[in-house]
């Protein structure tokens, strides 16, 4: 059976909630005949990577699709290329800044997602969601963790990998005036339209 490691993060910034690994929680444990493998990276840039590294080494999936939050975002957002530099005000969860890092300083400049970014939009937007495909992933911990995943696949060539970005759930917009959300259930069904729109006909 397909094998497909939907990650998401756990809240950062003072968040008391990250729609990213709540949307991953409710997705089917099956797409399309394909095994759901969920987990749940911390907002950390070194320990992020111990754990989708640990993940993949012991499930070996096929797929691994990253989810994050987006403030801002009103779409859900497949995410096209990732940047080798960390450059955020923010810190992570373990109180780590990063300003004009390289992730990898033997590392290509960039890495684009082996996922079919346009046809997963295609299909977000037939189920009555707003999408579109995003260019930049930004230079926090997201686009830390989708530059590691391609970095990945250099022990496990035959996997794919990519990130989509969702936007703030309606309780996290209480006391942001004009910022988009987006409820949790429709995100859900967004990225499970996602999910689809990659996995081989007739798995």
């Amino acid at each position: 059976m397909t094998k497909i490691l939907v990650t998401g993060f756990n809240p950062f910034n003072h968040e008391k909630i990250n729609p990213a690994i709540e949307a991953v929680k409710l997705l089917p444990e099956e797409i399309a005949g394909c095994e759901i493998i969920k987990l749940q990276l911390p907002t950390s840039y070194q320990k992020s990577e111990k754990k989708l590294q640990a993940a993949v080494e012991r499930e070996e999936p096929d797929f691994v699709l990253s989810v994050g939050q987006a403030g801002g975002r009103a779409s859900l957002t497949p995410e096209l290329v990732a940047i080798n530099y960390d450059d955020c005000p923010v810190a992570d969860n373990d109180g780590e800044k990063r300003e004009g890092q390289a992730i990898d300083p033997e590392g290509p400049a960039a890495y684009f997602t082996q996922l079919p970014v346009k046809e997963m939009v295609k299909a977000v937007k037939a189920a009555g969601i707003p999408a579109e495909v995003s260019t930049t992933a930004g230079c926090f911990v997201c686009n830390h963790v989708m530059y590691y995943a391609q970095s990945l696949r250099k022990e496990h060539p035959g996997m794919q990998a990519g990130f989509i970005h969702i936007p703030f759930l309606p309780e996290q917009v209480v006391k942001r005036p004009n910022q988009p959300s987006m409820a949790l259930e429709t995100i859900v069904t967004g990225l499970t339209a996602a999910i689809a729109a990659f996995l081989p006909d007739g798995d």
